[in-house]
């Protein structure tokens, strides 16, 4: 079996909004075989950037588009296309978007050697840890405190047993930001997880100070509170506060992970695999597990990232809980001929062969860029 094309296609609301919401747009990944085997994948960057990775013709000798190098090879010696990925880009990649771009290469892999040995993704990563995974609602902060509240509740009542909360309006002042935590705590009852996510607001100090007040409402943990660059910032308020600190969707490679865990110290390994790709993020989730660090998925996008992501906490042995957004939109919502639920706090792990998601047609057709 060999490798036939590569398409990227990218897919986008009619309007995409500034605001920290991935499910406005995405690309997704077809990998092509003569066997007539195609894979699925998704990439969570910048869509037009990742395209164009892709797609690029060769310039030099380590710089050349990913579709060049995978075309011929066999799509089941994943590792070694990972390399060849890897290093036929590394005079412009390395980090960041060709990562990014690679991801959706990897995880339609995976989805091809699935299909062609009539497993489950998680199976031939050497999984069956976790059958189903307890859920957490991720949506944004409300307008303001009182409609975070409302917001809580909502998910609550829907039989969701964490909740998280982020970005806008955090950081805008202590007052605000305080209210808001408070309100969330309110809205979701004693007896669901409260999960903050301030998305990059301030500084170390400032992180210590919101830390020790957020602790009045048994936060379950603080998401990336600084910028991803300050990894001494991370350390010092690991290291200052009781609340567990979670970090790491910024990041795209081993050698990035091993930074922030060792140099950041951070409590909570959070990786996504359409921005890692499920080879590299096993691969992270050992290196978490070897340091007695759980790791978890980001997830904030269409159900070809939720469903690689179960796979994914299904094939380690230190995970725990699944990022599940609850953001309205369309391609969340519907780019799945059969969309993942939440039943009773927890969803199951897709027990078809390969990823065990099929695309809806009608959607693809109707939000891709042309």
């Amino acid at each position: 079996m060999k490798i036939t094309d590569v398409e990227a296609i990218h897919l986008s609301l009619a309007k995409v909004e500034e605001r920290a919401d991935g499910t406005q747009d995405t690309l997704i990944v077809k990998v092509h075989t003569d066997a007539g085997i195609t894979g699925i994948g998704e990439v969570d960057s910048s869509p037009h950037v990742a395209k164009a990775i892709i797609e690029a013709p060769t310039s030099h000798s380590i710089a050349h588009g990913l579709k060049y190098l995978v075309v011929g090879e066999d799509p089941l010696e994943i590792e070694k296309i990972w390399d060849k990925m890897y290093h036929g880009s590394i005079y412009y990649g390395r980090r960041g978007a060709a990562i990014h771009a690679m991801s959706g290469i990897d995880i339609a892999l995976w989805d091809i050697k699935g299909k062609a040995l009539g497993q489950p993704v998680y199976k031939l990563m050497g999984g069956g840890y976790l059958k189903k995974v307890r859920a957490y609602a991720s949506t944004l902060f409300g307008k303001t405190p009182k409609e975070t509240g409302e917001i809580g509740r909502k998910y609550r009542d829907q039989g969701f047993t964490a909740v998280k909360f982020g970005w806008d309006p955090m950081g805008q002042d202590e007052k605000t930001d305080i209210a808001l935590v408070r309100e969330a705590r309110k809205g979701v009852g004693e007896d669901v997880d409260l999960l903050i996510d301030a998305g990059l607001c301030w500084d170390a100090k400032t992180a210590i100070q919101r830390a020790r007040k957020f602790q009045d409402y048994n936060i379950y943990w603080l998401e990336e509170p600084l910028h991803p660059d300050d990894l001494d910032g991370y350390a010092k308020l690991s290291e200052a506060v009781d609340v567990r600190i979670a970090a790491g969707e910024e990041e795209s490679s081993r050698a990035s992970y091993i930074d922030l865990m060792d140099r950041g110290k951070i409590d909570v390994v959070q990786v996504d695999v359409t921005r890692a790709g499920l080879t590299e993020s096993r691969r992270v989730a050992f290196l978490a597990h070897d340091r007695k660090l759980p790791c978890v998925n980001h997830s904030f996008k269409t159900d070809v990232n939720l469903a690689a992501s179960l796979h994914f906490l299904a094939s380690v042995p230190n995970s725990f809980i699944l990022e599940f957004s609850v953001a309205t939109s369309p391609l969340r919502e519907k780019l799945a001929l059969e969309p993942l639920k939440m039943k009773d706090g927890y969803v199951e792990v897709p027990d078809k062969p390969g990823l065990g998601v099929e695309l809806n047609q009608k959607i693809v057709d109707k939000y891709r860029v042309v």
